[in-house]
């Protein structure tokens, strides 16, 4: 069973209820993984999306990734991706994925630049978030390419046009 926990712990979001926008997100992005047993599994997958300002994504960013600015979105997995087929064997019937943290001033100057709303675009980040945490990056070309492709269909699924459009 996929149990999606979303919270605004700092800055400046939208009236929005983001408990089901990044369970919907989750869903959708872990349906287009190899991975998608785990939104029914028998045991618990507990996934925390937190929305906050940009100065704790720049800390947090700083301490984990020795980026001292702030970014989008960070994804701090809690499972390492060669343990995932393996999660059926939980001793306590509940697994923590991971977390996922959103900065609200990125989100927001993101979604301006594109047109669109911040919703729309923090659900991206969120897909894109569940897609590091089960193992996927974009470090290079063809890694890029696959993780894009997951996102657009997730995106899709869920009524949100490519935000890939246009770039070459």
């Amino acid at each position: 069973m996929l149990d999606v926990a979303a919270g605004i712990a700092g800055g400046k979001w939208p009236d929005a209820d983001w408990t089901a926008l990044a369970e919907a997100a989750c869903r959708a992005a872990l349906g287009e993984t190899p991975y998608a047993g785990l939104i029914d599994a028998s045991f618990c997958c507990e996934i925390s999306i937190r929305l906050t300002n940009d100065d704790e994504v720049q800390t947090l960013n700083a301490q984990y990734r020795g980026k001292d600015k702030p970014t989008n979105v960070l994804s701090f997995p809690m499972v390492q991706a060669d343990l995932l087929e393996s999660l059926s064997n939980s001793d306590d019937g509940e697994v923590l994925l991971g977390d996922i943290v959103l900065a609200d001033g990125v989100v927001a100057r993101e979604a301006a630049e594109r047109g669109i709303t911040i919703t729309d675009h923090a659900t991206h980040l969120i897909i894109h978030g569940l897609l590091h945490l089960v193992g996927y990056d974009h470090e290079h070309d063809a890694e890029a390419e696959a993780m894009e492709e997951m996102e657009r269909r997730a995106l899709a699924s869920l009524g949100i046009a490519n935000p890939y459009a246009g770039e070459a």
